[in-house]
């Protein structure tokens, strides 16, 4: 998880610079795929696949990430980088309410108390940073 927060954090400062999204994103998608092969091959003896699980992980993997990097790259050239690296704290909450909505996953009061926990740190660090100073 430390390696995945620091890659993201590069990947994101990486982003604030970069004036087309989609080619960036592009560009990264094709970077990484030699790697994701090489570490997939690793435990290919223990995997059983499908065509269609093959297409939907496909799918999942490639577009519907990709879609979400791209906005990501949008939004990046406008967002100092403490903001950025706050507000990317809710992709968790987005996904699991996702979940709730896209795949009938229950609403739970462990989800609604860790939500609401999630939202109210970051809704606190933007306050804080967006509060005038006091006298």
């Amino acid at each position: 998880m430390t390696v995945a927060g620091v890659a993201w954090g590069v990947y994101s400062l990486r982003g604030q610079t970069s004036r087309q999204p989609l080619a960036s994103t592009a560009q990264n998608f094709l970077f990484v795929l030699p790697w994701a092969l090489a570490i997939n091959l690793l435990f290919v003896g223990g995997v059983h696949v499908t065509p269609r699980g093959l297409a939907l992980a496909a799918v999942s993997g490639t577009l519907t990430s990709a879609l979400g990097y791209v906005v990501w790259y949008s939004a990046l050239p406008r967002l100092p980088a403490i903001t950025a690296g706050t507000v990317q704290l809710s992709v968790p909450v987005i996904a699991a309410f996702g979940g709730v909505l896209l795949l009938a996953e229950p609403v739970t009061p462990r989800l609604l108390v860790c939500a609401v926990a999630i939202l109210g740190g970051i809704g606190l660090v933007l306050w804080r940073r967006h509060r005038p100073a006091s006298a």
